[in-house]
């Protein structure tokens, strides 16, 4: 573990031998020189003590009196690419960031920059493998084939739905749903608002116009409270809509009871968009199988991915039929090419689906290092106050696709301020998403808070950020997030063992 950055400020009045010392048990080849005040005055690199000990100068010779110049940092607002064209144009191998006082508050290494660790990263094992080959060996390649019926069968047996069509994203997967439930132009869609844009861009797909329903702050999905009034509005208004659109958010199901009661009572159905919710449960049925249609993704940051595509899944054998018949180009039983509908190019390739099929072998595993990764995280994080975690209710399993947190009380500059620390160090983290009554392209369309007063979605994106939680992060990488983002948070980072 690398020493805490604390321990690598030395006062500029040290003897260097005393700081030969330093140097040994830090191991990271540099000290921080500062002044009384704490300023920075100069880095010490190892080459400069050795080159000290080859002149054979006195022990009483201080780091001021050694020779060099003034350091080459960066200041809090530095990005990424800022570091590394620092590093490169000077030759170093490290960057010190200092506030504005020009004290040191951090210390970038180039080794860092080299090994990135990502937001939620692809992790494919040999299963896949297998599955691939079998295709190039049997000339399965083309779209379609029996990787991609035993795929649809496969998925269909995990969420205990009754049929399943692989689609090639779970984007087309909640168009070719929209179209099933009869969505029209000129009709209203409700949507969740705390939510990537692919979950409402296929309502104008069809030439609806949708309506954007706020987050519940107990499970950061779709509030029971904010729909119930828009269906007041949507009788009162004579909109009612044609379908609601549930999404699951950071793998995560939504509050599923009381949806599915309100929409019965209206008698309007469910899209369950649960393309970031595969593996979760909600009292003790998966995710994605409540609505009259479900929606997965398999996208590459996905939980488990087949490096693009999706699935429609729904208890209706009709509905998946006319799915797989539209994914297709909507071609009629006939020996010519005879159509009377639009069709789409939709389908997933058999290549493709074998890959889904290996990764949904491992997806038990997956998850579990999910939610492994999630603890480590908060236990090694427990005693920052103003971090607060995504919430899991009672009778929800998360499967913690992304472990997310809110930081109480700093608003969007302590987000910021995060985001931009671990990005420094080639550490990618996320805003939660923003909502779509927040985006220019939905600025005008009708939206639902939780409450009066309460915008959940608008609170959760502007203090709200999402840590890199794939299932192949390594326990050293764990660390060094923690380490990051502890220092950013003004903490010191304090060895902890992992969960």
């Amino acid at each position: 573990m690398n020493t805490p950055f604390e321990q690598l400020l030395v006062p500029i009045t040290e003897r260097w031998t005393q700081a030969v010392a330093r140097m040994d048990a830090g191991g990271q080849g540099i000290l921080l020189a500062v002044d009384a005040h704490g300023k920075l005055l100069r880095t010490v690199t190892d080459g400069d003590l050795r080159r000290a000990m080859l002149q054979h100068l006195p022990e009483g010779v201080t780091l001021e009196q050694l020779p060099g110049h003034a350091p080459w940092v960066v200041n809090e607002s530095a990005t990424l690419t800022d570091v590394q064209q620092l590093m490169q144009r000077e030759s170093i191998a490290h960057v010190p960031v200092v506030d504005e006082q020009g004290r040191p508050v951090d210390l970038v290494h180039s080794r860092d920059l080299a090994n990135r660790i990502w937001l939620s990263s692809p992790h494919l094992g040999e299963e896949e493998t297998a599955f691939v080959e079998e295709a190039f060996r049997t000339n399965w390649i083309a779209p379609l084939g029996p990787h991609v019926d035993g795929f649809e069968r496969e998925l269909a047996e995990y969420a205990g739905v009754g049929h399943a069509a692989a689609l090639s994203s779970g984007t087309a997967a909640i168009h070719l749903a929209l179209l099933l439930l009869g969505v029209q132009p000129g009709d209203t869609v409700f949507c969740s608002a705390l939510t990537f844009v692919a979950s409402c861009n296929p309502i104008r797909y069809c030439g609806a116009e949708p309506v954007f329903i706020d987050a519940e702050p107990q499970s950061w999905n779709m509030s029971p409270a904010a729909l119930e009034r828009a269906f007041e509005w949507a009788k009162k208004n004579r909109r009612m809509p044609r379908c609601v659109i549930v999404v699951n958010l950071y793998g995560q199901s939504a509050d599923m009871d009381p949806i599915i009661e309100l929409c019965d009572r209206y008698g309007v159905p469910v899209l369950e968009d649960a393309a970031e919710s595969l593996g979760a449960t909600y009292k003790g049925k998966a995710s994605g199988s409540f609505g009259r249609i479900g929606v997965y993704s398999f996208n590459g940051n996905k939980i488990i991915t087949t490096s693009g595509g999706g699935m429609l899944v729904s208890d209706d054998p009709a509905l998946v039929a006319h799915a797989r018949k539209l994914a297709t180009q909507a071609r009629e039983p006939a020996a010519h090419y005879e159509h009377t509908e639009i069709g789409f190019n939709y389908r997933m390739s058999n290549v493709l689906a074998g890959i889904g099929r290996g990764q949904l072998r491992v997806l038990p595993q997956r998850v579990a290092r999910r939610r492994q990764v999630f603890e480590t995280y908060r236990a090694a994080l427990a005693d920052i106050p103003q971090l607060q975690w995504m919430p899991q209710p009672e009778g929800m399993v998360s499967t913690r696709w992304l472990s997310c947190f809110t930081l109480d009380g700093t608003g969007e500059a302590g987000r910021d301020h995060v985001l931009r620390s671990l990005e420094r160090h080639s550490i990618e983290a996320r805003p939660v998403w923003k909502p779509m009554q927040l985006q220019p392209l939905y600025g005008g369309a009708p939206y639902f808070a939780h409450a009066d007063g309460d915008d959940v979605s608008a609170r959760l994106f502007a203090s709200g950020v999402c840590l890199p939680s794939g299932s192949n992060l390594s326990d050293e990488q764990l660390q060094r997030v923690i380490g990051q983002l502890r220092r950013a948070l003004g903490y010191a980072e304090e060895p902890r063992a992992l969960a």
